[in-house]
């Protein structure tokens, strides 16, 4: 089991994962922040000059009510006013599977922060498989339980998917961790081996490539 340093704050086994791959004293705009879990874990154990953005009114009010840097916003257009290179990390978690032009804003994203944090749903899950195979309908798993009639997300994603993407738009991956949760998504492992097939999660660190 994987344990990453934490101060008994309840969040995410892949927040937990994400949270231990930044350096202390690090600048760090995370997107669609939600209830500001992952923000104030930062700031509170590793010193992070923390921003966030999130579009819902209730989860913006309640970061700025924990005492976090939140703007209430469209994501989409408020990384646009941020000038180049304000940030270490920029981290989009369980977000990218709902943005129209994930290309373009990947490219807004590796503009304004030195390197870019990106997780989602793993699509090629076996138990996804299984249901298509089996079931010949629409698959649903723990970590994307909608119908396909009633779904927030617009795409659906494989860490295959995502590793030639980021090659096709010019990313460089720096780091891979595939991790397999349980059904709350509170506790999990990180997945070494069949990672396409055994991870509930893929997360990427990626940067663009620089020609020399």
């Amino acid at each position: 089991m994987v344990s990453p340093e934490t101060d008994g704050n309840n969040i995410r086994f892949d927040l937990k994962i994400i949270a231990s791959t930044i350096e202390q004293g690090s600048r760090v705009l995370d997107l669609g922040c939600g209830s500001g879990d992952l923000l104030a874990w930062l700031k509170t154990n590793k010193n992070i000059t923390c921003t966030g953005i999130e579009q819902d009114k209730e989860k913006a009010a309640r970061c700025i009510s924990r005492g976090l840097s939140v703007l209430q916003g469209d994501l989409n257009e408020e990384v646009d006013d941020y000038p180049d290179c304000c940030f270490d990390y920029v981290i989009l978690s369980q977000t990218l599977q709902q943005v129209f032009e994930p290309a373009r804003l990947l490219h807004s994203l590796a503009r304004i922060g030195r390197k870019v944090i990106v997780s989602f749903p793993n699509f090629s899950h076996y138990s996804i498989r299984l249901q298509l195979m089996l079931g010949g309908v629409a698959p649903k798993s723990d970590q994307l339980p909608y119908s396909w009639y009633d779904s927030p997300n617009i795409r659906v994603i494989t860490l295959k998917d995502f590793r030639k993407f980021s090659r096709d738009v010019g990313y460089t991956i720096l780091k891979e961790i595939a991790i397999r949760t349980n059904p709350t998504n509170s506790e999990g492992r990180i997945v070494d081996h069949f990672k396409d097939l055994r991870a509930t999660y893929g997360i990427y660190i990626i940067e663009q490539k620089h020609n020399d």
